[in-house]
């Protein structure tokens, strides 16, 4: 090329499409048709399971119309359906879950990755670990055996004689303690989302880079000012989406729900009463539902209203980190 006179940039990006046309051959083709298949078959799958549920609850929807969201009715010998009952213990179980696990987690990790010794650190975060690999049944084996009645003789109570006597709040913890509540449900949650919470924390405020951390420190920073002021900030978006994955595995447990629940079709102000969520009610009459019956489409049509849930909830935590992110 006489008479004109090349960049170092532009001979750098010459070369880079240089070699990029040397390694490009059937190989790559075959690959970038092999990844494009996975990403298809991932948007395939998740239609496939949107349409069967709407298209299996479709006729309970069109029999109770809009009511079905609202309506506390589930009686399968008059066919009468609504998912109002269900949906409130789902909520209800998994909010207070997080509420219990979220605290408890961010305790965990802060103390994995700023406090404890290199001793400590490998088998606490190798135990926190394993209660993931921990089966619900076993959870809810142990929830109903163990926990329940220990909640029901001295945490229960307590909170009752506590709280329960404050003037606004006080209807929350006002019902009489018992084994199978929502309250129990929501303590054996928190237990089975901590680990993914923890280790999610652990894991992303260990990829805060150490000149973040010694610059705060050399401004005289305490180890919880750094923490506030620099660890989590770096790691929030993180931290979130370790939040929302407990969310997800609090909406859809089965269960261990199922055993400490009470399986209950009526709604309480009081995290003390018994209640159901979707997922636990679904396990319970599925396999009494006759094919074809309204029965069953009212249990696919619940399974369609979870899986919106948890696509709402996905969709609120996109548009807070989106609106929480730097510009």
């Amino acid at each position: 090329m006489a008479g004109r006179t090349l960049t170092v940039d532009q001979v750098m990006k010459a070369q880079a499409r240089a070699r990029v046309r040397r390694a490009s051959g059937p190989g790559d083709a075959i690959f970038k048709l092999l990844a494009h298949a996975a990403g298809g078959f991932v948007l395939l799958l998740l239609g496939a399971i949107i349409v069967l549920l709407f298209m299996g609850g479709l006729p309970a929807f069109r029999a109770a119309g809009p009511g079905f969201l609202i309506s506390p009715a589930w009686n399968p010998v008059t066919e009468r359906f609504g998912a109002l009952i269900s949906v409130y213990g789902t909520v209800v179980s998994s909010v207070l879950a997080l509420i219990l696990a979220v605290p408890l987690a961010f305790g965990v990790a802060y103390f994995l990755t700023e406090l404890a010794t290199p001793r400590l650190r490998q088998p606490i975060g190798t135990a926190v670990e394993l209660l993931a690999a921990v089966p619900s049944i076993i959870y809810g084996m142990w929830g109903f055996f163990a926990l329940a009645p220990w909640l029901s003789a001295h945490v229960e109570p307590l909170l009752a004689n506590t709280l329960g006597r404050l003037p606004v709040v006080g209807v929350v913890f006002a019902a009489a303690p018992g084994n199978a509540s929502l309250f129990t449900a929501a303590v054996v949650l928190s237990i089975m989302v901590l680990p993914f919470i923890a280790a999610t924390m652990r894991d992303v405020f260990l990829t805060v880079p150490s000149i973040f951390k010694e610059s705060a420190f050399g401004l005289g920073c305490t180890t919880w000012e750094v923490m506030r002021n620099v660890v989590l900030p770096y790691t929030r978006t993180s931290v979130v989406g370790g939040i929302m994955l407990g969310l997800g595995r609090a909406l859809g447990e089965t269960m261990a729900v199922t055993f400490v629940i009470g399986n209950t079709n009526r709604i309480s102000p009081s995290v003390f009463a018994p209640g159901n969520t979707i997922a636990s009610l679904v396990a319970l009459e599925f396999t009494e539902a006759d094919q074809g019956s309204l029965h069953l489409s009212a249990l696919m049509a619940l399974g369609f209203i979870l899986f919106v849930i948890s696509f709402v909830v996905l969709a609120i935590s996109r548009l807070l980190l989106k609106q929480g992110a730097p510009t």
